[in-house]
């Protein structure tokens, strides 16, 4: 046997939990560049730029000039070109063509990196039971959010050429409940116990403690969020760009103007901006109190290491929120913030996992 043969025989060979949980961090991964490149194309103002909903002919690129003038022809019937773009040529239109066009397609790698790994688990009978199930919901999650995508679409191809802030949120929530649900079921299968054998008496009372309040922080957290897209919707960061007062004001003018009143949480730019900022910092002071607290209890490694990363997210986060707003949101900075904002649930998701058994 040669050395190479024999090292390859004492590397101790990938389990189907770790080949699974592998394949389930790649697809939560690809959804995070997902919503990245879906928060670029919203920046740029290119999500309206193709008007049809094709998915499986659609995967096909314009091939020739006559396609893109044909494409092009198509666009400048809806109010977006009438309204917001008249005298766009077509090198221009071919600009916030590509950014939609990859969105779409990558949405569409998704499902085939997904399904084809998911359909060989299945058939080595890796595949089943609760976890078969999971990957079925998870798998029709991914086709519900391509069609609410395109829901959200045709919100904006009417007179007002904006999509939907109500749609908008829905599309990135759904999108954060699959990213989240693939990466919680990867850890599972990556990091089964994240140190709690080595623990005398197993999970300890700090553990549960901080497990528990771990659930409400999760769900402020997606609220927090789910008020970021109605700003992103309503374009409501491009006005009031101080910090920490609003023109001069603690609660800006105008906070409660429509009727009624539950309209202005939604749908006035004042008060969704507020809400967001001061969601985010009361969100963000209790993070880094958990993760704190975290830190200074007897927790295994895994669960210090990903409380760490939580705490460093949750001081970076809001820092890149505030400078957004201040630069009146740059592509850049809205981008990075959105990344943050997944990244940071993320965090919380991991640090959650390691303070609890596994399912």
């Amino acid at each position: 046997m040669s050395a190479s043969a024999s090292l390859a025989a004492l590397r101790p060979q990938p389990t189907p939990d770790r080949l699974i949980g592998g394949w389930l961090a790649l697809s939560a991964a690809m959804v995070f560049v997902m919503i990245v490149i879906g928060g670029v194309t919203r920046l740029t103002e290119s999500g309206l730029s193709i008007v049809e909903w094709q998915p499986l002919m659609g995967a096909l690129p314009p091939l020739s000039e006559s396609h893109w003038q044909q494409l092009f022809d198509k666009y400048r019937q809806f109010p977006e070109y009438q309204k917001v773009n008249l005298g766009m040529t077509l090198a221009e239109f071919k600009g916030i063509f590509w950014l939609e066009y990859i969105h779409r397609l990558w949405g569409r790698l998704i499902g085939l990196v997904f399904a084809l790994p998911a359909l060989y688990f299945f058939l080595k009978g890796w595949l089943r039971g609760k976890l078969l199930v999971q990957v079925a919901v998870l798998f029709l999650l991914g086709g519900a959010q391509g069609a609410l995508g395109w829901f959200m679409v045709k919100s904006g191809l009417v007179n007002d050429p904006q999509v939907s802030p109500y749609r908008l949120t829905a599309h990135l929530l759904l999108a954060l409940a699959v990213f989240g649900w693939l990466l919680w079921l990867a850890l599972a299968r990556l990091r089964p116990d994240d140190g709690w054998t080595a623990v005398e008496g197993g999970f300890s009372a700090e553990a549960r403690r901080l497990r528990a309040f771990s659930h409400p922080l999760a769900l402020l957290l997606l609220i927090t969020i789910a008020s970021g897209g109605f700003v992103a919707g309503l374009d409501a960061g491009l006005t009031y760009n101080t910090f920490p007062l609003m023109d001069g004001r603690f609660i800006p003018e105008g906070y409660a103007a429509l009727s009624p009143f539950w309209h202005n949480l939604f749908e006035n730019i004042p008060s969704v901006q507020f809400n967001h900022r001061w969601l985010a910092m009361t969100t963000a002071a209790l993070l880094i109190a958990f993760a704190l607290y975290a830190q200074s209890k007897g927790l295994p490694p895994a669960a210090k290491q990903a409380s760490r990363a939580l705490l460093a997210m949750a001081l970076i986060q809001p820092t890149i929120g505030i400078a957004t707003l201040l630069a009146v949101v740059p592509v850049s900075l809205g981008a990075l913030h959105q990344a943050g904002a997944v990244v940071l649930l993320g965090c919380l998701l991991w640090t959650m996992r390691t303070l609890k058994q596994r399912a």
